[in-house]
């Protein structure tokens, strides 16, 4: 600008300069905005996220517990059995407690942790994220009670649906099954065993003595797993109207060979992967959900790490590289980028509102575990120099387009969404408010000791149609149809409900999201600083 301007043509090209640079900073930071153009808090997210563990915890509670309506409860698991089973988690809104479900959870809690620690960390949660996965590993420890014997359950699914109780009052069934070597259960062992696997790497720094001890655990339940092949739904009959194993062992069996191998840095347990591939389905099964049930797609997605990392032998190369085809496919299933020469199941089915759509029953688990996997291979593929996958049929996408990906559908569970719900209890303006949980249905009771029994439950809290008069801060519940419709009633356990293992790949994705988040606005301060200096200067 020429010295010779006027002062109010100056006033009002400073004043030009400003708008238009509030206006850039508005729009990037709608990219990843909540419904109505704010940007999401992702560390409220993550604090939130954390908290819910809390309120799930079976077992004696201890004084730092921060969710004030919950007591201690189950305190006799296991007695009727001659052994110690207080504690762990209940997986829903119910209180039997699934070995399985409770074990994919701390894998993924735990799988956070290694991957976006720091973040975690950052934030101030740490010492929060370690007490959720410790609650679990200490349970695992008490169910391992022999090296060929894992206590895989408690509580009976059938006679505790009968009754709308708080834990605090259960009179239902509290029977305990367990796998063996005359009951095999490859499955729920292999799960434990990667648990505690992937966890041993977590309290490497901090807690010494216990990573020992959890990888300890971790080899004889692998050891067991495979030495002793069988389903666990086929030795626990119980289990299988709830949590039976569809996608049966062999999945379980790479999986916790991988992350034992990720844990100990033993050839052997890389050889298992590679030696089984085949046979295993890891280098056969192209798929397009990863679940607690289904872990192929994280099992190829850990197996194209090494690949892309180089930690393998030469005679190794060819069966990763085959893991990793099929990691893409999955990756690309989820872009839509697959052809469709793979038949019509190539692709994920998207809502009109962008969420990937698996089925109607809790699609929101398969959305966060989708978030998690796409975020970690995109920085798996960063970090090795990759900018593009490979999809079937020859199409590739960038591996931006996979981050973004992971943080679109992150955003949609927050609220960036056609009906500016966030699925994330507790979190932004508007929630679901009748979660189909128990405890959160029915008053506290610390506020109310008086016994509710089975029926009245069902009568006097089930069927009310105000909101749970507790707030089950940081649960993920089931979610909304394939059309983005969503009926926010207690007895819609479809999409009510929330699960632990929703919310367990999310604690890593909002630890990660929050720090891109604080980068992003650093960088638009920076932007905007240099500009106004700039501006100053010329005038």
């Amino acid at each position: 600008m020429r010295s010779g301007s006027t002062p109010w043509l100056r006033a009002a090209l400073l004043l030009v300069l400003a708008v238009l640079l509030a206006a850039v900073a508005a729009a990037e930071g709608s990219k990843s905005g909540s419904g109505d153009g704010k940007a999401h808090n992702y560390e409220e997210a993550l604090r939130k996220s954390l908290l819910y563990f809390e309120a799930q915890r079976s077992g004696r509670l201890p004084h730092g517990q921060r969710v004030p309506w919950r007591d201690h409860s189950g305190l006799t698991d296991g007695l009727e059995q001659g052994v110690d089973l207080v504690g762990g988690y209940y997986d829903a809104g119910d209180h039997v407690k699934f070995g399985l479900p409770m074990a994919f959870t701390v894998t993924m809690l735990s799988w956070s942790m290694l991957e976006y620690g720091d973040d975690v960390a950052a934030a101030g949660e740490l010492a929060h994220a370690l007490e959720a996965i410790k609650w679990g590993t200490d349970y695992f420890i008490k169910a391992h009670t022999q090296p060929d014997e894992l206590w895989a359950e408690v509580g009976d699914g059938d006679t505790d649906h009968y009754c709308w109780q708080r834990p605090e009052d259960m009179t239902t069934s509290r029977q305990a099954y367990k796998v063996d070597r005359d009951h095999p259960g490859s499955d729920v062992a292999g799960e434990t065993a990667a648990a505690m696997a992937a966890a041993s790497m977590v309290f490497r720094k901090s807690n010494p003595h216990y990573a020992h001890l959890l990888l300890h655990h971790a080899q004889q339940l692998f050891e067991f797993a495979d030495g002793y092949r069988g389903q666990y739904d086929s030795s626990i009959a119980e289990v299988k109207s709830y949590y039976a194993s569809v996608s049966g062992y062999k999945d379980e069996l790479l999986w916790a060979a991988l992350w034992l191998h990720r844990a100990t840095g033993k050839a052997a347990y890389l050889d298992y992967v590679v030696d089984n591939a085949h046979d295993f389905g890891g280098t056969g099964w192209a798929i397009t959900e990863f679940s607690w049930d289904v872990k192929y797609a994280g099992v190829q997605i850990l197996a194209a790490r090494l690949l892309l990392r180089g930690e393998h032998t030469a005679e190794q190369k060819s069966t990763l590289e085959r893991y990793q085809a099929k990691a893409e496919h999955y990756v690309c299933a989820c872009l839509g980028r697959n052809a469709q020469a793979g038949g019509e199941d190539a692709n994920v089915e998207r809502s009109p509102g962008g969420m990937l759509y698996i089925r109607q029953w809790n699609n929101m688990q398969y959305v966060t575990n989708a978030a998690f996997l796409l975020s970690t291979y995109a920085d798996y593929l960063a970090e090795a120099g990759v900018g593009t996958v490979t999809c079937a049929g020859g199409g590739t996408a960038g591996a931006g387009e996979v981050a973004a990906l992971a943080r679109a559908q992150t955003d949609y569970v927050l609220g960036t969404n056609p009906r500016g719900v966030s699925y994330l209890v507790g979190y932004g303006p508007k929630y679901p408010a009748r979660v189909h949980h128990r405890a959160a249905s029915i008053v506290p009771y610390k506020h109310s000791k008086q016994f509710i029994g089975c029926s009245q439950g069902f009568d006097h809290w089930f069927g009310r149609r105000s909101s749970n008069p507790n707030v089950l801060v940081g649960a993920i519940v089931g979610g909304p149809d394939r059309r983005d419709r969503f009926r926010d009633n207690r007895d819609n356990y479809m999409q009510t409900e929330a699960c632990t293992y929703n919310t367990a790949p999310m604690v890593g994705m909002f630890a990660k999201l929050n720090r891109m988040a604080r980068e992003e606005r650093e960088e638009r301060e920076q932007r905007a600083a240099t500009a106004r200096s700039g501006t100053a200067a010329e005038v």
